[in-house]
């Protein structure tokens, strides 16, 4: 019943943000959802890119943070429908509409240190010239991807190698790499909505799941779990989308705004996420003296990332010469900045 109130109120929400507009391209308010809290990483990007807009037009960009609008795949609607103008949405969820975005969850193919990263998503071929056609053909204008941090592991009991995941039922985005990835980690990937994970987590439906340090922070999950653990395999990556009939639709300087706007927002981001990492663990271990952080040595993170192997192949798998392309493209791309 729960659920279904749930997504009836997102339904209306969504209803009434369709009827506050008469076209889309002449709005004076821009609509723009994304999957986080305003204070999250996601939430600061936009209210950078909505400070820009305004500052600079006579628009005005509406925010919805997560929830507000209904769970991931409902805005990701939303916006192909042209009922938002932009999206914050994660690869992981839009795996089944760009199978190739899933090269993102490629373990150990990103480089963890944040200059580096930022350089990467900065000066990309795949990023920027080859990922805009794919998302093209879903209606989509690809603005901007961009890294939201270390994604480290929450468990019940301590991982220092993948036999300590051995029947842990794992929480996943609804993504089919990352489910493959946790089962060549050993692990059982329990897909779920992130609505339901700290239910499941407390109530032992699952017992781990994984996000970057400020996420676990901020949502609690250290609440109901006892250890953190940080491999390194992963780097969370988001991507910043249009209606693209909406953008298309927009005079060439107001384009043009928009994409300056989203770059101010992109370096406002990659700077404020310095540190970051490291003071959501203080601010953990404040509020739960008691929980575990470990970092995993080279040593210890070997079999995770022998593992990485057959998840490339996998990837390989679904997305055949396409994939190959983007995946060969990106690390050309990073060994250009290594």
């Amino acid at each position: 019943m729960a659920k279904y109130v749930t997504k009836t109120f997102a339904a209306a929400a969504a209803a009434s943000v369709m009827a506050m507009s008469a076209g889309m391209a002449q709005a004076e308010t821009w609509r723009y959802a994304f999957e986080e809290a305003i204070d999250e990483v996601q939430g600061v990007f936009a209210q950078k890119f909505k400070e820009e807009i305004e500052a600079n037009s006579d628009h005005t960009v509406q925010l919805f943070p997560y929830g507000t609008l209904g769970e991931s795949a409902d805005i990701m609607e939303q916006a192909q429908a042209g009922i938002l103008q932009f999206v914050d949405q994660s690869p992981g969820f839009t795996g089944s509409l760009i199978p190739e975005a899933q090269v993102f969850f490629v373990p150990y193919l990103l480089p963890q240190d944040t200059e580096k990263l930022g350089e990467f998503f900065r000066t990309s071929k795949a990023i920027n010239e080859m990922f805009p056609e794919l998302y093209s053909e879903q209606g989509l204008e690809l603005l901007v991807m961009f890294p939201e941090g270390e994604v480290c592991m929450t468990t019940q009991e301590p991982v220092s190698g993948p036999e300590d995941l051995n029947e842990v039922k794992f929480r996943v985005m609804t993504n089919p790499l990352l489910v493959e990835s946790y089962k060549a980690f050993g692990a059982t990937p329990t897909p779920l909505p992130w609505g339901e994970v700290y239910g499941a987590l407390q109530t032992g439906i699952i017992q781990g799941q994984e996000n970057p340090m400020f996420f676990i922070e901020s949502t609690k999950m250290y609440e109901v779990t006892e250890v953190i653990t940080c491999a390194g395999h992963n780097n969370f990556t988001t991507a910043v989308m249009a209606n693209e009939e909406f953008f298309e639709g927009l005079p060439e300087e107001e384009q043009k705004m928009i994409n300056d706007a989203i770059d101010v927002a992109f370096e406002h981001i990659i700077d404020y996420q310095k540190g970051l990492h490291e003071e959501s663990i203080e601010k953990i271990k404040a509020a739960k003296p008691e929980m575990q952080v470990n970092v995993l040595s080279e040593e210890e993170r070997q079999p995770f990332v022998e593992a990485a192997d057959e998840v490339e192949a996998t990837f390989l798998e679904m997305t055949g010469e396409s994939g190959k392309k983007i995946l060969d493209q990106l690390k050309a791309d990073l060994e250009a900045v290594q």
